[in-house]
């Protein structure tokens, strides 16, 4: 029953995962349509203030929230493989 629940746990990490992917896309899509980037240049690309460290600071929060997503989704596989091959070792 535990495997089941850490196997829940990749299936979600793995979609926060690409959901972290797939906010750069997310915000082209809306600076091209004129929107605010997702906040990145509130008054639009036009008159956007300071673009270069905001955009750089959106960078690596996606990246480092992108790494701990796949370090999680690592460990748990382990996780899972360890409480698996305990289940096994007893069933015998």
């Amino acid at each position: 029953m535990a495997v089941l629940f850490v196997r829940l746990g990749i299936v979600l990490l793995a979609g926060v995962a690409i959901l972290i992917a797939a906010v750069p896309i997310l915000v082209l899509i809306d600076l091209l349509d004129g929107g605010t980037g997702l906040g990145i240049c509130p008054t639009g690309l036009e008159a956007c203030d300071n673009p270069y460290t905001t955009v750089v600071e959106f960078a690596v929060v996606l990246t480092l929230g992108f790494l701990a997503s796949v370090l999680g989704i690592r460990l748990l596989a382990k996780l899972a493989r360890r409480l698996q091959s305990d289940e096994y070792q007893v069933s015998q």
